[in-house]
């Protein structure tokens, strides 16, 4: 099985859930722990999740479990698919609020992309994670049809990865006694789907042993090499990232085939071009100039939805989970005073949320401030952050085609052409028969004019003249000139009307869908008959709907791509 594939017959397991007293000092942290169990199954399910798969796995009742899952869809961070439960782009704010707090994205970010290229192979960022190592950051190479590499957010046991090796060398006496229990309970690595599960358990004190061999060459060289440890055919080279008193506290790695490199040659090929780089996530890092700056204004994370929802909202999963997030407004992380401000609760109930969250191991403490630790990314970061403009965009489409029982559709400009990517078909006699795949020319459908509206005038210019407009119908707009004209019109109205210019008795509408950067890095539209009802009383009717299809994608967006480009394909 190659990494980062979950195993598909993975069942949905966890351990029960014991529910805090109601007089108990712990009562407001009770729905966090439980909410917290339930994201974590959902995320780790290669499948969807129905109630009653939750209930059995965590022992809660079906009332408590119903009110959690109402809570989480509530908040974003799940959405449900007929009965089941899926996890939502939004979840990854935990996620983001670790890379944001520890400085690990910005810092991380240019080294990783210079490395892919220079290597010509894929790049990761490693950390800590207990007694194991998570993927915090990833690069692949340009062009490559099918790079290695895991996800960000994935778990590897340290004693099978080159990055591990690097990491254990700052590790204590409790971080070996913790990786020792958790070998003792997966001998054979079945609780890390990333890398392929061990045929037989290897002997306890042949694997320490070795481990602490390779541990200590990797202290003495600066460097260790993983030969087919961690996958068949795969070697690493890890280089460690220091802090100010020489601790490794992240480990860069490259990943090769051996059909590429042998594990000699990559130390060859990589060994001094990742050293450099360490060296510069290092400074970046510990700039000590980009850990005080003052917190963006923002408004508080936490938003009580009790009068909308009732009983079925749980303000106290809410709050914690709004902690949570609020801690990732800064580089080094909050004081607790901040983190009450930030996420706009009282200073007891943050104060209550933060031990909680501190207990469970997804926040530490560091003096007085408190940030996400790497632990966040465990709800569902590796498996939403493979997810393409389509995939976020599905289902909002689905949902705005059943809304206004037309077919809905999104699509990207490339070159002159529109290619669509994601559809809603709504069941009319009328539908158009398009498909994700299809192309059409730029210039006569709705989305391709939203998208070149867009660009710099020149750039428009030169993609209509290079599109030889021709009439596709009586009413196609074939003039340069007339195109030029309806494009900047389309840019100030921030929608395009198309009435049977790409075939005869269609109609289009569309809206931009556009990245944290305002660029329209695609667009949505909603295509119909152009029946009796003249095009301005279709504009009026279905542009709402389709504008809130648009941000709700957005918002989407600006989660799941918080530190880099959409990924559109």
């Amino acid at each position: 099985m190659a990494p980062g594939v979950s195993r598909a017959a993975a069942p949905v397991a966890a351990a029960p859930v014991a529910a805090a007293p109601a007089d108990s000092p712990a009562e407001a942290a009770g729905p966090l722990e439980r909410g917290l169990a339930v994201l974590r199954i959902v995320a780790d399910a290669p499948h969807s999740v129905r109630p009653g798969d939750l209930t059995r796995a965590t022992g809660l009742a079906r009332s408590t479990v119903d009110r959690i899952a109402a809570t989480l869809t509530h908040l974003g961070h799940l959405r449900t698919v007929g009965r089941d439960l899926v996890p939502a782009p939004r979840l990854m704010e935990f996620g983001n609020a670790y890379l944001r707090a520890s400085g690990m994205s910005r810092a991380l970010r240019p080294s990783l992309d210079r490395l892919a290229r220079a290597l010509d192979e894929s790049v990761s960022a490693i950390v800590l994670d207990g007694c194991d190592a998570r993927i915090v950051g990833k690069a692949v190479p340009p062009g490559r049809v099918i790079p290695l590499g895991f996800r960000v957010g994935d778990l590897l046991p340290a004693e099978r990865c080159a990055a591990g090796a690097v990491l254990a060398t700052g590790w204590g006496p409790d971080t070996y006694e913790a990786w020792r229990a958790r070998r003792a309970a997966d001998p054979l690595d079945e609780t890390f789907p990333a890398v392929p599960a061990r045929l037989a358990a290897p002997a306890p004190e042949r694997t320490e042993a070795d481990f602490a061999a390779w541990t200590a060459a990797a202290d003495a060289q600066g460097w260790a090499l993983d030969d087919q440890l961690v996958a068949p055919g795969l070697v690493a080279l890890a280089v460690p990232v220091r802090d100010p008193d020489g601790r490794p506290v992240c480990a860069i790695s490259v990943l090769a085939h051996t059909s590429r490199h042998s594990g000699e040659e990559l130390r060859e090929h990589a060994l001094a071009t990742m050293e450099e780089e360490a060296r510069r996530t290092a400074d970046e890092l510990y700039d000590t100039s980009k850990t005080t700056a003052a917190p963006p204004a923002a408004a508080p994370a936490y938003a009580d939805a009790k009068p909308e929802l009732g009983p079925s909202f749980l303000q106290a999963l809410a709050r914690g989970l709004a902690v949570l997030t609020a801690l990732g407004r800064r580089r080094g992380g909050l004081t607790l005073a901040e983190a009450a401000e930030a996420a706009g609760l009282s200073y007891p109930s943050t104060r209550r949320n933060l031990l909680t969250l501190r207990q469970l191991g997804y926040v530490e403490q560091l003096d007085r401030r408190f940030l996400p630790s790497p632990r966040v990314l465990e709800l569902g970061y590796a498996r939403l952050s493979t997810l393409t403009l389509a995939d976020i965009a599905q289902p909002h489409l689905t949902e705005l085609a059943g809304r206004v029982r037309e077919s809905a559709s999104l699509a990207v400009l490339d070159g002159t052409e529109v290619h669509y990517v994601a559809r809603a078909a709504a069941q009319q006699i009328t539908s158009a028969r398009i498909m994700p795949g299809t192309r059409l020319p730029a210039y006569a459908t709705s989305m391709g004019r939203v998208l070149l509206a867009d660009l710099p005038e020149a750039d428009r210019r030169e993609r209509i003249d290079a599109s030889r407009p021709r009439a596709l119908t009586p009413h196609t707009l074939t003039s340069p000139d007339a195109l030029a004209a309806v494009l900047d019109r389309v840019a100030r109205e921030g929608h395009a009307l198309v009435e049977q210019e790409l075939e005869a008795g269609l109609r289009s509408l569309a809206v931009p869908v556009r990245d944290r950067d305002g660029r329209a890095v695609g667009a949505v539209n909603i295509a119909l008959h152009a029946g009796p009802e003249p095009p301005g009383h279709t504009r009026d009717t279905l542009l709402p709907a389709l504008r809130a299809c648009a941000a709700r994608i957005e918002s989407d967006l600006a989660v799941a791509f918080a530190d880099g480009p959409v990924q559109t394909g």
